[in-house]
């Protein structure tokens, strides 16, 4: 019977620690979920402000207050420099001349027969300075546009011959200068013309 009761007392003593244990616990966990639920709203604010503060440094820009786009002085490209707004390339040449080489040109021809004739140009201005190519990058889409509208109007027997080069060359020199003036292009200089 002493060992009966011994045993009694034994599991009263762990009811009550177990008891015990977990109204501490109960507790505990009541003071640890508002932390919880406050780390993970400031977890969640920061995401949100985060977020929505580089969608706005994107959507927005980046440029300092009051700066203006034509205000920024350019550095002169190096040799072989590529203008990441047209795709362009700007060389210095020999005896102070600039070389620009615009992208490629692709417009499709006029024929008699009506079938499709594409005509592709690889084209090179030489330039008298880095200011010139500047003007040229400024006047890219209109340059484009009467390039475009030129072509289309050619057929591929206006082009034969060096005659035919000849003229194109200083067709393109003509309406390149009228975009750009008062800047001035010094030549045209065709690199490469395909038709096909």
């Amino acid at each position: 019977m002493a060992k009966d009761v011994a045993d009694h007392d034994a599991d009263d003593d762990v009811d009550e620690d177990d008891e015990t244990v977990e109204g501490e616990g109960e507790e505990g966990g009541k003071k640890k979920l508002p932390l919880k639920l406050i780390a993970i709203g400031a977890a969640v604010a920061i995401l949100v402000l985060g977020g929505g503060g580089t969608a706005a440094f994107l959507l927005l820009g980046h440029h300092a207050p009051g700066a203006h786009a034509s205000k920024v002085k350019k550095p002169p490209k190096k040799d072989g420099a590529k203008d990441d707004k047209t795709g362009a390339q700007v060389a210095d040449g020999p005896d102070g001349v600039v070389f620009y080489t615009p992208p490629d040109i692709v417009a499709n021809m006029d024929t008699a027969d009506g079938k499709s004739t594409f005509l592709k140009l690889k084209l090179t201005f030489e330039l008298p300075d880095h200011d010139t190519a500047d003007a040229i990058d400024e006047n890219m889409p209109r340059l484009q546009d009467m390039f475009q509208t030129f072509l289309r109007e050619l057929r591929p027997e206006d082009l034969s011959g060096s005659q035919g080069s000849y003229q194109l060359r200083m067709e393109l020199l003509r309406r390149v200068n009228l975009v750009i003036a008062p800047a001035k292009v010094n030549t045209v200089l065709i690199e490469e013309m395909l038709i096909n």
